[in-house]
This record gives C-alpha cells, sequence and structure tokens, in this order.
C-alpha cells in the first residue's frame, strides 16, 4: 500500500511545480484537469505524512520511555492514532467513484398511494431543495407534473454545485445514496377517519452528463409534440409545445412540458435524455454500477423500501444502513447530512472490505 502512496506523493509534486507555473493557466482546461487531480491527491497525501511523523513520534516516545515511564501512557496514544491514520489512508486508496464530482438530475415520482404518494412527493422535493440550499448548491427544476392537492406525479431537478469542491463532497457523490423507494406513515390530508395510511414515492438520480460525453445521431430521435396539461401547463396548453423525445437505439424517453416554448422544452428533454443514456452506457459497462442503479426505483413498490419516513413516531428509518432518528420535521427540514453519511460509511466500508478481499 505505502509504496502506492510514495508514487502519488512524487505525482502530488509534480502537479503542484505545475500548477506554479503560469504558461498552465493560458489552457484552461489543462489547468481545471491537473487542480482537479491535485485536489485528489491532497488528502492522500496529508493523511500519509500525519502516519509517517505519528510513527517518529512513536520512536521517540519509546527512547524517553526508557527514562520515564510516564511516555508509555503517550506511546498507545500514538499508536491508537496510528492505527486510524492506517485506516483512514486505506480508505482514500480505494479507488474513487469517477462520477462523484457530477452535478445531478433528480427525480422524484408519486407511486402507490395516489394523491397522498404525490403529495409525499412534494415533500421529498421540498426536502431536497432545502438541503441543496443548506449546503450551497444551484437547483431548478426542469419538469414538473403536479397533481391536484398541489403535490407532484412526478418532477425532475437539477442540482449543482457552485464552484470547487472537496473530494466525496459534490453533488453525485452525496445525493447518489437517495435513489430508491422512499415509503411514508402518516395521516393522509384525505382521510377522514384519522387511520394511519401507508404509502410510496420513487426517487432516481443521474449524474448529469456533459454534451461532449455523449454522442446522439438525430436519425436515431423521435420527437413527439403534444399539449401541455395540469396545474403548471395552463400557460401554455393552448398549443403543442410539450415535446417528448425517444433514443430509438435504447428506447429511453425523456419529456418535458413545463418550458414556455417548444424550443426550451426540447433542450430540457435533450439534457434529461444525455444524462439517462449515459447512465445506462454505465451499467452496461461496469456491473458495479449496474449494481448500485438495481436499488434505485424500477417500480414504486412499497416492499422494495430504502427508507421509511413515520409522522406520527417522528422517526425516519434507513433500512440499507440501520441509520434511525426521531427528527423527522428536521429532516424534511433540510437536515438531511447525517441520514446521507450513513450510506457514505457503509459504502467506505464495502468498499475497504471488497479491496482488502482482492488484495
Amino acid at each position: 500500500m505505502f509504496e502506492a502512496v510514495e508514487e502519488l506523493l512524487s505525482e502530488h509534486a509534480v502537479l503542484e511545480e505545475r500548477l506554479a507555473d503560469p504558461a498552465v493557466h493560458a489552457d484552461q482546461g489543462e489547468a481545471r484537469r491537473l487542480s482537479k487531480r491535485y485536489a485528489e491527491l491532497t488528502p492522500i497525501t496529508a493523511a500519509y505524512r500525519a502516519w509517517r511523523q505519528t510513527g517518529d513520534d512513536i520512536e521517540a516516545a519509546r527512547e524517553f520511555a526508557e527514562d520515564d515511564p510516564d511516555f508509555y501512557a503517550e506511546i498507545k496514544s500514538l499508536e491508537r492514532q496510528r492505527e486510524q491514520l492506517t485506516e483512514d489512508l486505506r480508505l482514500l486508496l480505494v479507488p474513487r467513484d469517477p462520477n462523484d464530482d457530477k452535478d445531478v438530475l433528480l427525480e422524484v415520482k408519486a407511486g402507490e398511494g395516489g394523491e397522498e404518494s404525490a403529495l409525499f412527493a412534494g415533500d421529498l422535493l421540498r426536502m431536497y431543495l432545502r438541503y441543496a440550499e443548506k449546503v450551497g448548491w444551484r437547483t431548478e427544476v426542469i419538469d414538473a407534473n403536479e397533481s391536484d392537492l398541489g403535490g407532484y406525479k412526478d418532477v425532475q431537478v437539477s442540482v449543482k454545485a457552485r464552484g470547487a469542491l472537496e473530494p466525496g463532497q459534490g453533488v453525485w457523490a452525496r445525493l447518489k445514496y437517495e435513489g430508491g423507494v422512499h415509503r411514508v406513515q402518516r395521516v393522509p390530508a384525505t382521510e377522514s377517519q384519522g387511520r394511519i395510511h401507508t404509502s410510496a414515492a420513487g426517487v432516481l438520480v443521474t449524474p448529469e452528463a456533459e454534451e461532449v460525453e455523449i454522442e446522439i445521431n438525430a436519425n436515431d430521435l423521435r420527437i413527439d409534440v403534444y399539449r401541455s396539461s395540469g396545474p403548471g401547463g395552463q400557460s401554455v396548453n393552448t398549443t403543442d409545445s410539450a415535446v417528448r423525445i425517444t433514443h430509438l437505439p435504447t428506447g429511453i424517453v425523456s419529456s418535458c412540458q413545463n418550458q414556455k416554448s417548444q424550443l426550451q422544452n426540447k433542450e430540457q428533454a435533450m439534457r434529461i435524455l444525455r444524462s439517462r443514456i449515459l447512465a445506462a452506457a454505465q451499467e452496461e459497462a461496469d456491473q458495479e454500477a449496474s449494481d448500485a442503479r438495481r436499488s434505485q426505483v424500477r417500480s414504486v413498490d412499497r416492499s422494495e423500501r430504502i427508507r421509511t419516513y413515520n409522522f406520527p413516531e417522528n422517526r425516519i428509518s434507513d433500512h440499507r444502513t440501520g441509520f434511525k432518528a426521531y427528527n423527522l420535521d428536521q429532516v424534511l427540514g433540510g437536515e438531511l447530512d447525517p441520514v446521507i453519511q450513513s450510506a457514505v460509511d457503509a459504502d467506505a466500508a464495502a468498499r475497504l472490505e471488497a479491496a482488502a478481499h482482492n488484495n
């Protein structure tokens, strides 16, 4: 492991030298690529230097302990630090998800439960919008199909980071664990007898594709236009402004109806289509990505839940990680980090185990 770290330290030093050269920044694309790699290596070099320094401190403490037994307690403390730094290094050296720095397209879709499910989909949408606001991301509702009572049958949102982020803090790095079926238990607004109902909504998260990543042949597309309908579409529902695009080779479909013109709807539908094609291509090429995507929503079936939101008990439970807390109101208000972190930690443990097994 540590031979690999020495090589990364050398690469880090070379990158630092190159980034200090003003000529490198004449090519902004190259400068961004080098800066990104430098940012990826910086935590590894810092952890390794701390690990090496702790080793030197242990040796020094052992020498002092020969004359002063009080130093034996310090040796034990330093050894515990070194064990933790060793684990930190192992985790940092596990290959990262190449999409971690990407922005995402997030879709929330009502499922079983009718109007109550649509209202819950609206709650989930607001939770993600508030969370994005708290961490400083930008959001844009691309398309929305509202229900009669103000919920959402289906809503798609773009979530983008602002500026450079620390490794592991990108939008995809955090939100990719949200994909799946979310179950709610509460007394619906439509319930007159005060009975608790269970319904579900699905969340699908895909890394947003850049145009350069996906080349789409115009001849492979079928573009249909139709009239927008439902709440949110009244301003344009007298013209055929809504757009549905089908990618014929894959059968992947995207649509948009909420923009003011057919051209704007087409641009947004293409944006969604590119990301869905990219996700599908990655599934086919990478079995691990396929496994991760299969954990996301395929059909909004309550039995395939990843998380339960229990309103009577103010409880949120993540069934993949075992996380449980009794602050559901705060989570729905955007305090989502502890829930997400439980998934990040579980994923990190699984990757460490897999890396150890492969070695």
